[in-house]
């Protein structure tokens, strides 16, 4: 499998940047607002079929043609699916059995740290002391934001899918490095989009039913955001953020998205947090920020798309 030297992170543009974070925030409060109107992994393919068309129209029509190779685009499309399919199949039935918008965020924001010490273990990679520090002190804030009381965040079976979710985030970063050289990033996520949609759908009949829509309105608005808003505007505000500050440049500001996401969460949901949970989101937050920051090597950010170390892309 083929590494790459992570980039070095450069100053990132305050509005692409601030854009990025409240995207990427918005998703953990779209994915359990759009849980209760249709059933999880119908929402997540049908997100991700819509992502599809939108995205091959905007490569066809800015890139022209697909070129790649086949041992390239089969490399492209496992590693898609893992970070597509997996990861948020996984993280929306977690959302559907309980799992609040901040500890989902909480969980992903440890993706990037665990991501360098599964390439330590796995690709004997360097992991150094602030990593590795800043991973324990982010994992106790999140047993802090847990608490004793584990069905409120959606009982075993909830944090289990949630496991799994960042799990398939992180393998999916590593999956990353050996796709190696990729052809156009908006090309590179057409395919991934594309190759997760059919394996979730045909999950979704099989385990879910036809019988999928709780709430028609709900349903509709939330598979139109998270394709549109999350999968699109992701893609290129991620895009810009890479040719600003480098392939990494996602891992310096994955700190924020917790408590962005608990203050969206309370402003639309009406989520609240206790004393120990605030506690807990700030020492887990801190332990992410000593582990991804800027100017240190970090894991490349958990991103939709392959971004490969020559070449910007635009999630």
């Amino acid at each position: 499998m083929p590494t790459h030297a992570p980039t070095p992170v450069r100053g990132l543009p305050l509005l692409p940047a601030a854009g990025f974070v409240l995207v990427w925030s918005s998703g953990y409060i779209a994915g359990p607002y759009g849980v209760q109107g249709m059933s999880p992994l119908m929402l997540v393919a049908l997100r991700f079929a819509l992502a599809t068309v939108l995205v091959a129209i905007l490569a066809r029509v800015l890139r022209g043609p697909l070129r790649v190779s086949r041992p390239d685009a089969v490399r492209i499309a496992l590693t898609g699916l893992v970070m597509n399919g997996v990861q948020f199949g996984a993280m929306y039935l977690a959302f559907d059995a309980g799992l609040g918008a901040t500890l989902g965020a909480l969980l992903h924001s440890l993706s990037p740290v665990l991501t360098a010490i599964l390439a330590w273990l796995l690709l004997h990679e360097r992991l150094s002391l602030r990593q590795a520090v800043g991973f324990l002190v982010g994992v106790a804030g999140v047993l802090l934001v847990l608490g004793p009381d584990v069905d409120e965040a959606g009982g075993a079976l909830g944090l289990t899918f949630a496991v799994i979710g960042v799990l398939g985030l992180s393998f999916g970063t590593l999956g990353q490095r050996w796709i190696g050289h990729a052809p156009d990033p908006l090309w590179s996520a057409t395919i991934q989009f594309g190759v997760s949609a059919p394996p979730v759908f045909v999950l979704a009949l099989v385990v879910e039913g036809t019988d999928v829509v709780r709430d028609p309105q709900i349903a509709v608005v939330s598979v139109f955001y998270l394709a549109v808003v999350n999968s699109i505007i992701g893609l290129l505000l991620l895009g810009i953020l890479a040719r600003e500050g480098g392939a990494s440049a996602a891992s310096s500001v994955f700190f924020l998205m917790p408590p962005v996401t608990a203050l969206l969460a309370w402003l639309v949901l009406g989520d609240t947090l206790s004393a120990r949970e605030l506690v807990g989101l700030a020492v887990a937050v801190v332990g992410v920020a000593v582990a991804t920051a800027i100017g240190r090597p970090s894991a490349v950010a958990p991103t939709e798309a392959p971004v490969p170390a020559d070449r910007a892309r635009g999630r």
